[in-house]
């Protein structure tokens, strides 16, 4: 607004401008998630060079999403490069990056796990035969500190997306589904799910479930179908207010992109000459790289066949274009013709069963070292466990731009590419070891002692064979360790991933899938939990029309395989062990009034300090619920109980009439300095040593002696202690000789 003043002859013009304003967008939808909460998407005004860019904004929480597509594939492309990038301005909540250099830099594991929710709800959206680059940037502008992010992320990005002109195929949506206080609730506040028993993210079309991941303490397979139903009714009016905003931004078509050529003549011979071949090999039951010899082998006699087909000079190749058809082709013919032995045939790669586990060995305290350890193998996928139990000083940082809170219990999950026999530059920790380390720590993490528990908890998977579902390998191995370690978890844990193959009305669900039956499946579905019920999902479903029936039978045949390899846990390792292993820190907590935590920690920490120096141990002092907490660890058990002695003395208050033992400390003229209690010092008189009148102390008493004396009051001047020998020594008879005085 502008305002004109005039002062005498002069006019002056003032631009007056209004702070209060929240950023907004000229296209917006809005809809309501539940009492009262709206969410607005708007676009039009920021980042328009993008090929497409909304805001999602709930209270003050603001999301902007950004999506741009290249125009061509590049040349050779036979993949579809999709990246996908959620990253948390730390300005969106009023923060400065504590990082050396103070700004934003690699994403963490919190963003990344964000990233991948939404980069496996929107991959199936693009066409098979689109392999042009796909970039999505998502970011959080501003936070409000009760509205989780993550469930807004996909909207936000699905949103960008159906406002571009880039050929997704449908619109979708994610929402988080709570049960707390026995409520279901749909995207609920922070302060809700710190309360609640059921967290899942679900992502849907408005017809189908793309991907469900989440965690619970114990669900019910049929509350796990609830929890969809109710997410995917929610996803329909979120999927309903996108397509409101795409008809506003006027966009009624998708660009056109070059399709892949195709070539049916080299398709039928590759087919005629392969597919017997092909069936016959999948049908061998053969191991994992036996098998994928023999389907190179047929490959490379599929490539002379076909110089033959074309009439290739000796010494000359196939032309590439017909070579690069023929790998495509025999590639999809691997797909089809193993999918129809398992739904026609009811065999295996393996010659399993379709509800067969494999074969298990498990085994418990293999390592000397470690605080805990397990080794895991299922068929071809083996996992190395350890635990380490450490102090709270060894809690991990969990930091976003709401919220930087300290963990506990956390997992890592490391995948060398000697575990598939494969040769691969080790580049650090990828986005899929950070998802699978995620899905088996949140699965664990129902089980673990909370309250009083004094131990950090990390337990390390290192991955030595796979050849499917490692990260189910990581749950069962963990569970084992933890027990191993002394942990006192109540159950055992464990995990498996199951398959579909659907063709029509025929399905197959798949027990324990191999790697190559994820690649050729429908859905990959991992499930966790105890006998008692669900304490983790991750699926992934790639097929159009899942009916919940067929959703049923899957958590049906899971739940039986989670209880066979449960029986086989048990036998390994019944019960956590009652104790730490000799070699494990050892810890002791002691509760001490507030106002004595300054005195246990001494000016500067110089006792506290000094208490670890002399004793070995590591000490951890907080104040909570208005008491100090210490807790202190040692493998060494004496030195445990010397801190644990030296605290107690110091915050000992001396009572009149106690009787201690005390240590010379200085000998002055008028009597002797003694410390009664770890750092309590008073004055023995030379009064009050002997029955005797003494002249001097010299002989009869030295510094570093030990001595019995009572407290007897104080100084009321100095309020230093006062105490006596003598008092504690029998009266000598006044008639008789002074008797013979030893020290005490």
């Amino acid at each position: 607004m502008i305002a004109a003043i005039q002062f005498g002859s002069l006019t002056f013009y003032l631009l007056i401008i209004n702070f209060n304003f929240m950023l907004t967008q000229p296209l917006q939808s809005k809809f309501t998630i539940r009492d009262g909460h709206e969410v607005i998407i708007e676009s039009g005004r920021l980042a328009r060079q993008a090929d497409g860019s909304v805001t999602v904004r709930q209270g003050n929480c603001i999301i902007l999403a950004t999506v741009v597509a290249n125009k061509e594939a590049r040349e050779g492309q036979s993949f579809f490069p999709l990246s996908v990038d959620y990253q948390e301005k730390f300005a969106s909540a009023g923060r400065i990056p504590g990082s050396f250099f103070k700004r934003e830099a690699r994403l963490n594991d919190y963003e990344i796990l964000t990233s991948r929710l939404i980069d496996r709800a929107l991959r199936p959206l693009f066409p098979e035969d689109y392999l042009c680059d796909v970039q999505v940037l998502v970011s959080l502008v501003s936070s409000d500190p009760e509205v989780m992010p993550d469930a807004l992320a996909c909207l936000a990005a699905s949103a960008a997306l159906a406002v571009s002109d880039i050929p997704i195929q449908e619109i979708i949506s994610e929402v988080r589904v709570a049960r707390v206080d026995g409520e279901f609730i749909i995207n609920p506040t922070r302060t809700e799910l710190a309360k609640a028993d059921i967290n899942f993210i679900i992502a849907a079309t408005d017809k189908n479930i793309m991907m469900v991941e989440g965690e619970a303490k114990e669900c019910s397979e049929e509350d796990l179908v609830k929890v969809i139903e109710l997410g995917h009714e929610a996803i329909k009016v979120q999927v309903k207010a996108q397509e409101v905003l795409r008809d506003l931004k006027g966009i009624t078509a998708k660009r056109d992109y070059v399709k892949p050529e195709h070539n049916e003549e080299v398709r039928e011979k590759v087919t005629a000459f392969a597919k017997q071949k092909v069936y016959e090999v999948a049908k061998g039951a053969l191991a994992k790289h036996d098998r994928s010899e023999k389907f190179k082998a047929i490959g490379d006699e599929l490539m002379e066949h076909l110089k033959a087909e074309y009439k290739v000079a000796e010494g000359e190749s196939l032309a590439d274009n017909i070579k690069k058809w023929a790998k495509i082709y025999y590639s999809d013919l691997q797909y089809y013709v193993v999918r129809d032995m398992m739904l026609n045939d009811k065999v295996r790669l393996d010659g399993r069963k379709l509800e067969e586990v494999r074969s298990l060995n498990m085994e418990v305290d293999i390592l000397p070292s470690p605080h805990g350890a397990a080794l895991f193998t299922r068929g071809e996928t083996q996992s190395l466990t350890t635990v380490t139990l450490g102090t709270a000083l060894d809690s991990t940082l969990l930091e976003s731009a709401a919220v930087s809170d300290y963990s506990k219990f956390y997992l890592h999950y490391n995948f060398p590419p000697f575990s598939t026999g494969e040769v691969k530059m080790m580049r650090g920790v990828g986005r899929r070891e950070v998802g699978h380390g995620n899905l088996a720590m949140r699965s664990l993490k129902q089980m673990m002692p909370g309250g009083d528990f004094p131990y950090t908890v990390r337990i390390v998977s290192d991955i030595l064979e796979s050849n499917g579902s490692s990260s189910m390998a990581t749950v069962c191995a963990g569970s084992l360790a933890l027990m191993d370690a002394g942990v006192a978890i109540p159950k055992h844990v464990s995990g498996v991933a199951m398959g579909l193959i659907s063709k029509g009305d025929q399905f197959a669900v798949l027990t324990d899938i191999l790697g190559d039956e994820d690649h050729l499946g429908d859905m990959d579905f991992k499930v966790t939990g105890t006998r008692d019920g669900i304490c983790g999902v991750q699926m992934d479903i790639k097929v159009d029309g899942l009916s919940m029936d067929v959703m049923r039978k899957a958590l049906s045949q899971a739940k039986d395989a989670r209880l066979h390899i449960l029986d086989a846990m048990y036998v390994a390792m019944p019960e956590a062990r009652s104790d730490v292993k000799p070699h494990a820190p050892r810890m002791v907590k002691l509760f001490i009034d507030k106002e004595f935590i300054g005195a246990v920690i001494g000016p500067g920490g110089k006792v506290i300090q000094e208490i670890q120096r002399e004793t070995g141990t590591t000490i951890n002092l907080e104040e909570k619920n208005n008491m100090g907490e210490i807790a202190i660890f040692s493998t060494n058990k004496e030195g445990v109980e010397k801190a644990v002695s030296w605290i107690k003395g110091i915050v000992a208050v001396p009572q009149v009439g106690d009787v201690y033992e005390a240590t010379v400390k200085s000998i002055m003229p008028f009597g002797a300095f003694v410390e009664f209690l770890p750092g309590k010092q008073g004055l023995v008189h030379i009064s009050e040593v002997s029955w005797k009148r003494l002249e001097t102390l010299e002989g009869i008493v030295r510094e570093g002696d030990l001595m019995k004396v009572k407290l007897i009051g104080t100084d009321p001047k100095s309020g230093k202690f006062k105490l006596s020998r003598k008092i504690l020594i029998p009266k000598p008879d006044g008639q008789g000789q002074p008797q013979q005085e030893e020290n005490n």
